[in-house]
């Protein structure tokens, strides 16, 4: 399927909406699966030892939150909705983890840190939502230090029958159901399964992700292929 774009204007506007509903429904329409997903991300993540991390489409800051479980001295969340953000903080300061996350608005296609400058990068559920997704990636690979590493958490499709087809009517007709009855805003939970189908999933990604750069790029998928974990690495030489 040909890859699918919106103006951030336009994404700003559908997560502001659901800012206040978010947290709850990505746990509730997932069964929790989410929260098991963004451990063993961090986990795999972890195995590279980063110290500062970024983390792009950072929402209301739970990947964040999860990674300062790792020895971490500085993690930045970026995010295009400052509806997301403002939930973001509140949960950053019950956990008084103020003084080692840092949130802030901003885009994946133009990030204002400098070359080399992240031990690693990681986005979870966000990177669909890239206006440009090649522009996106490439603006991960430079604010990476060599050497250092990319984790990206993304929903994907299941290919084996049956959970293939109750997996697809579920995502197509009954998660925008309860999404939108629940958040009030029908039109951002139509617009959820519609990126997931048009997302260049599994070899796809490893595909662009081999061409814009990155190095042993792999993917490992969860829950019969519900979502996928992929990690890629900045080579050591240019």
């Amino acid at each position: 399927m040909e890859r699918q774009t919106y103006e951030h204007s336009y994404v700003r506007s559908l997560f502001n909406k659901i800012a206040p509903h978010y947290d709850f429904l990505n746990h509730f329409l997932s069964a929790g699966f989410d929260i098991r997903w963004r451990r063993k991300a961090i986990r795999l993540l972890g195995e590279y030892h980063p110290k500062s991390i970024l983390d792009i489409a950072t929402g209301t800051a739970d990947l964040a939150i999860e990674a300062s479980r790792l020895p971490v001295s500085s993690i930045f969340g970026v995010d295009l909705s400052p509806e997301m953000l403002k939930y973001a903080q509140q949960k950053i300061v019950r956990r008084r983890l103020q003084s080692l996350i840092t949130v802030e608005e901003g885009s994946a296609e133009h990030l204002r840190f400098p070359d080399d400058t992240f031990d690693a990068v990681m986005v979870a559920f966000g990177i669909r939502n890239f206006s440009n997704l090649d522009q996106g990636l490439g603006e991960m690979l430079r604010v990476i230090r060599p050497g250092g590493a990319a984790m990206i958490l993304e929903f994907s499709r299941p290919r084996r029958s049956p959970f293939k087809q109750l997996y697809a009517l579920y995502f197509a007709r009954i998660l925008p159901r309860l999404g939108g009855m629940i958040s009030k805003s029908p039109e951002a939970y139509q617009y959820l399964p519609s990126t997931v189908q048009a997302f260049p999933d599994g070899g796809r990604l490893l595909d662009i992700l081999h061409t814009t750069g990155y190095v042993r790029s792999r993917q490992y998928p969860l829950t019969m292929g519900i979502a996928t974990i992929y990690i890629a690495e900045k080579p050591t030489q240019p």
